[in-house]
């Protein structure tokens, strides 16, 4: 008999309505859910497939411990026992900053998982915490605490009243869009310039989003920062200043304004690649739209200016009049005031400093750039324990060679996750999870404490299937963590007894905690009524819309409640722009790496399904202009090897007259040939775009903590030596 549920996808920000098939306690199809609140029966090709992914032979399904070389299935009892073991020794031995912890995008995901995870660290008493943040969006984070006064303020574009939207360094048709929930994004973007407003992509590839809608404008890889520049100067020099709003709401404009005098397009433009006539034309779109706004992604996060280049669109927004109004930018509601609370406690706000270094930390996580440094370097405080929870740093970070000398040096390294990673071949301990369909669950914390939502709403799932195993939720795991590693649950031992009464036996007889009656006590407490009334809702319950006007004034956490345009570390940190736009010219002529994504890819972990990686689809290539291909020799279809100051790789070729020449672009989140647990991924012939990139200290923005992931600058030739395309995997450098 089929069985048919409601839940919603949590691959990405989307979380797009789902409607489910099981049959016999298994999935058997899942399509848009049609009626959904808000997303409308639109759903990506990923999470529709992602039960299959789910559902492969490699998955984990109990833990593994390593033995004589090998892992092998284990019992909870002996694989607790033994992490437990360990982590006292080490602990005791070393110290609390000893023991390490790695939190992977897929946590984010997940409400409770990233809670239970920290409360775990908390009760080691260990501040090393590091996260995917630092590889493609701390800036953001780091940027907003001085600016707004809480790192968690991010302030997001009115999608469905926006006049004009400018969006640099981002593809949301393929990527969706960074924090923030908004499904269908093709359609909303179609509908900007339904409704006759000016929509521009500002990016070194014409992208799948500028294909949907608007028009594309060529910029060099890397030097966003000066496109901002001189986007804030252009928009001064025409009076595009609301000076209400700044004298109202603001400080540090007069210091902001000096900056900007600075930068006219005219010094800019050989740098950047756009001609300063059509700089000026966007300046004039945004300030004479009646509501715009400036966003970025990832393009410009990882591109080696991603704070300098933040903090310039933010005041640019600020000082506009776009920030806190419909059709500008807007800073939701969550359920409850989850920045006033969390910045009273301190939460997110750590002022410690890596003993590699001396970076801050970032959402109370240090720089992933210097964690092999942290692992190798010896010393008090040189972590000897490593717990990786849904990620897989081994293939996402920068420097993989050295991170993998690293891994393989600790006393212990721990994974949780769904499947046997190429991070999980090199672990101690491996721990099985539930997948997101087999967990209850709400939205995770952007659009649940932030309200980062288009069309705010609420939705609770319940789990579509049980889980198989000895698979367990994270929550559960990391109460049974605590336990076994005497670290009470937030250093709480109240907290931790309190959790451990609640523990129950499922039917399985393993002990499991009563995640939906955590869930419902959150919504009480937020006056958002019980779980089940909520899961009962198929579709979601609409909450009111985004108002306006509720930020300025009201919200701002500073220490005198004003916007600060002119942060003083911000400050400093441009002074160094001058030398790098020399730097800039200078370099004019070489290649430019960025990466992409591709529809059926997700970082590193959905290409263990056939489906994504058959046929061509089964490796990344390098893609290049035919202007370039023509200048060095090159056709389609050839082996080519880039070579960056940190590395080197062999991939094949195609042309792509979608960039701009003198760039190439290499596919992220492959390179899976050594992941023997993953039967489908280590057939695939792509290569780690990231063995290009350098790690380390000196290759670590101090204003944010992240590694330089794009605008790497690189050397291509035709393959030399042997041609096997059997093996395109790191080069020596």
């Amino acid at each position: 008999m089929t069985e048919r549920h409601t839940t919603f996808c949590r691959i990405c920000e989307a979380l797009c309505g789902l409607e489910v098939e099981v049959e016999g306690g298994r999935i058997t199809r899942i399509r848009p859910d049609a009626e959904h609140v808000a997303t409308d029966g639109f759903s990506c090709v990923k999470g529709l497939k992602q039960y299959r992914l789910y559902d492969s032979e490699d998955r984990l399904r109990r833990p593994r411990i390593r033995e004589n070389g090998a892992l092998r299935d284990a019992t909870w009892d002996e694989a607790l026992a033994r992490i437990g073991a360990d982590v006292r020794r080490i602990r005791g031995a070393h110290g609390p900053d000893s023991l390490a912890m790695y939190v992977g995008t897929a946590a984010g995901f997940s409400l409770l998982h990233p809670i239970f995870a920290q409360g775990f660290m908390q009760g080691l008493g260990s501040r090393s915490m590091y996260a995917t943040a630092t590889q493609d969006c701390s800036n953001k984070f780091a940027v907003a605490r001085h600016v707004y006064g809480f790192p968690f303020t991010q302030p997001f574009p009115d999608v469905d009243r926006v006049r004009c939207l400018i969006v640099v360094g981002a593809n949301p048709v393929v990527s969706k869009w960074s924090f923030l929930q908004v499904p269908n994004p093709a359609k909303r973007l179609k509908a900007i310039e339904a409704r006759g407003g000016r929509l521009f992509f500002v990016d070194p590839r014409r992208t799948e989003s500028a294909k949907v809608a608007g028009e594309h404008v060529f910029i060099r890889p890397g030097t966003d920062v000066f496109f901002y520049a001189s986007f804030l100067e252009a928009l001064i020099a025409r009076g595009g200043v609301d000076t209400a709003t700044v004298r109202a709401h603001t400080r540090g404009y007069e210091a902001l304004r000096a900056f900007a005098e600075a930068w006219p397009a005219e010094r800019t433009a050989r740098a950047t690649g756009i001609e300063p006539a059509r700089l000026r034309e966007m300046v004039d779109a945004y300030a004479t739209a009646d509501g715009a706004a400036l966003y970025c992604s990832t393009g410009v996060n990882m591109g080696g200016h991603g704070a300098l280049a933040f903090w310039l669109q933010e005041a640019i927004n600020a000082i506009s009049g776009n920030l806190d109004r419909r059709g500008g930018t807007l800073v939701g509601k969550g359920i409850f005031d989850f920045p006033k609370l969390a910045k009273r406690s301190g939460t997110l706000m750590s002022d410690a400093r890596s003993r590699v270094g001396g970076f801050g930390q970032v959402n109370d996580a240090f720089p992933g750039g210097v964690l092999a440094d942290e692992i190798l370097t010896p010393g008090d405080g040189q972590v000897r324990a490593l717990f990786v929870t849904g990620g897989n740093p081994l293939l996402t970070m920068a420097g993989a060679d050295k991170l993998r000398r690293a891994l393989e040096s600790l006393d212990l390294l721990v994974c949780l996750d769904i499947l046997p990673n190429e991070t999980a071949e090199l672990a101690d301990v491996v721990l099985p999870c539930t997948s997101p369909l087999q967990r209850p669950d709400l939205p995770f914390v952007f659009p649940l404490w932030l309200g980062m939502q288009a069309r705010p709403y609420l939705q609770a799932t319940r789990a579509v299937v049980p889980p198989e195993g000895e698979q367990l939720d994270e929550a559960t795991i990391y109460t049974l963590l605590s336990r076994a590693c005497g670290a009470p649950q937030f250093g709480s031992r109240v907290v931790q007894k309190t959790l451990e009464l609640a523990l129950k036996d499922d039917a399985r007889g393993l002990p499991r905690l009563p995640l939906e009656s955590m869930l419902s006590l959150m919504l009480r407490l937020s006056g958002e009524g019980g779980f089940d009334a909520l899961a009962d809702t198929a579709h979601g319950r609409l909450r009111p819309d985004h108002p306006g006007g509720d930020y300025l004034g009201e919200r701002v956490l500073t220490a005198d409640g004003l916007i600060d345009l002119a942060p003083a570390p911000l400050l400093e940190a441009a002074r160094g722009l001058d030398s790098a736009l020399e730097e800039e010219t200078r370099s004019a002529k070489r290649l430019r790496l960025i990466t992409r994504r591709a529809v059926t890819t997700h970082n590193s972990w959905t290409h263990n399904l056939a489906d994504f990686v058959e046929g061509e689809r089964g490796s990344n290539y390098l893609y290049m202009h035919a202007d370039d291909l023509a200048r060095l020799g090159l056709t389609d279809g050839d082996l080519a090897d880039v070579r960056s100051d940190a590395g080197a790789v062999r991939v094949p070729v195609r042309r792509l007259n979608d960039l701009m020449p003198g760039t190439v672009a290499l596919p992220h989140g492959w390179g899976h040939q050594r992941a023997r647990g993953l039967s489908v991924a280590s057939q695939t012939r792509g290569v780690n775009v990231n063995l290009l990139a350098p790690s380390g200290e000196a290759h670590v923005d101090p204003l944010s903590g992240m590694s330089k992931l794009t605008a790497i600058e690189v050397e291509v030739a035709k393959a030399s030596g042997a041609q096997d395309a059997a093996d395109w995997s790191g080069l020596p450098a």
